[in-house]
């Protein structure tokens, strides 16, 4: 068995979804399970929706008028999405009804988008002659916590959904991005869902293999609007992918690693635009012959945090206390760099810095630097070659950009720099072609 995930802008109007049955259809003796996102802009105009203004309103009309546009051009019955439009349409107006609508009707919301495009999907496939069923993930057993948006998986998700996917007839289309709490609410897994509950799904099932269809050949050696010339990895082992992804790559998220490490199976990145592409390979161990360094990767719109104190030299305890504000403000710390009476450290997000600035200037200096970016250089082979980070402050010092932190991590797969937002393009655009040549 294969799992095939399919993204939004993969399934994002009839022609495209006919391509995918297409691709379905040429690896039905490898047994495939389908996972899909919602069409591409859904999600936005579901939120839009659940705003309650007139635009809202508007967004969900439009929202119906659209599926159901897609589902006639595919020849599909309307019924394959009425009885979904319907409940959207009664779970919008519930959400308007009560005075402040909460994280939990927002998912139930958000829900729709992956819940229609499984229908459509599989009615496109049984319309092309191929047996197939969709599959709500939230009733097969993808039970989560219930952290609303962000939602984490429970140990018993996988023997759960592995005996729900066990009696379904024919190719399962399976909903990307939702689970549900042990009380039945309906969950969303957060940014990169689908990828995560295809990881699952092939854990769940013991797969063979993990397809990330995108619109991209693969994982490329950087952002190709930002570099032209960048070219499609090969092959990348999990850790690399998993760096790549964290420091900004779009077609994969980290949380998708995960599972399938746990499990050994292999991952390919591929195109549905140009389906006989070989992608990208992303398995246990990669190969290193070749390049040091595999891609550079940029994660723009960071914020750096100086915090300096006396109070650390010679102390203990003092890093534990002052990470235990960013936990209890719930802030992710990205990178970190350490000197005997300073922590520099890097946060993507600022919900709740501000309260945790304050919190932390009662026992030390904090000097705060938004609109950076993290530059990195990703690959395995960087362990045993020396003289990268010279070559990478070389690259950088040649365009006149400043370096304002360096940070590389105990795997010694990942050197991070912080620069300014504003270099950030310009940074990409000299390492690469430091490392890969052209530009």
């Amino acid at each position: 068995m294969i799992v095939m995930k399919f993204g939004g802008t993969s399934v994002g109007d009839a022609a495209r979804i006919r391509g995918v049955a297409a691709i379905v259809r040429s690896r039905l003796a490898r047994r495939p399970m389908v996972v899909v996102s919602a069409m591409a802009g859904v999600t936005d105009a579901l939120l839009a929706a659940f705003a309650r203004t007139g635009s809202g309103r508007r967004a969900g009309a439009e929202l119906a008028t659209r599926h159901a546009a897609v589902a006639r051009r595919l020849g599909v019955p309307a019924a394959a999405v009425a009885d979904e439009l319907r409940e959207l349409a009664e779970a919008l107006e519930a959400a308007r009804e009560r005075r402040s609508a909460s994280a939990r009707d927002r998912d139930g919301v958000l829900s729709f988008g992956e819940r229609l495009s499984a229908r459509r999907v599989a009615a496109c496939l049984r319309a092309e002659g191929i047996e197939a069923g969709a599959v709500r993930a939230d009733e097969a057993g993808l039970l989560t916590d219930d952290r609303f948006g962000e939602a984490e998986p429970l140990a018993v998700a996988l023997p759960c959904l592995r005996r729900s996917l066990a009696r379904v007839r024919g190719v399962p289309v399976l909903t990307g991005f939702i689970g549900r709490t042990r009380d039945g609410s309906i969950t969303t897994l957060g940014r990169g869902g689908s990828d995560f509950t295809a990881a699952l799904a092939g854990a769940a099932t013991g797969a063979e293999e993990i397809e990330i269809w995108t619109d991209v050949d693969g994982v490329m050696s950087a952002d190709p609007r930002v570099v032209p010339e960048a070219h499609t990895i090969e092959r990348l082992s999990y850790a690399e992918a998993a760096e790549l992804a964290y420091f900004g790559a779009k077609v994969l998220h980290p949380k998708t690693m995960l599972p399938a490490l746990r499990k050994g199976i292999p991952m390919r990145v591929l195109n549905t635009h140009r389906p006989s592409h070989p992608g990208t390979r992303v398995a246990r161990s990669a190969d290193r012959a070749h390049e040091v360094v595999k891609a550079i990767a940029c994660k723009k719109g960071i914020t750096l945090v100086n915090i300096v104190s006396s109070r650390m030299l010679l102390a203990h305890g003092y890093l534990a206390r002052l990470f235990q504000v960013f936990a209890d403000h719930r802030i992710p710390v990205d990178v970190v760099s350490t000197s005997e009476v300073s922590v520099s450290l890097t946060v993507d997000r600022t919900a709740g810095l501000r309260e945790a600035v304050r919190e932390l200037r009662r026992f030390a200096q904090v000097e705060v630097r938004h609109g950076r970016a993290l530059v990195c250089a990703v690959g395995e082979g960087m362990i045993h070659s020396a003289g990268v980070a010279a070559r990478l402050f070389a690259a950088l010092g040649g365009e006149g950009i400043n370096v304002e932190m360096v940070s590389q991590g105990a795997s010694k797969l990942n050197v991070s720099l912080l620069v300014r937002g504003d270099d950030a393009d310009r940074a990409v655009r000299a390492l690469h072609a430091r490392f890969f040549g052209g530009g």
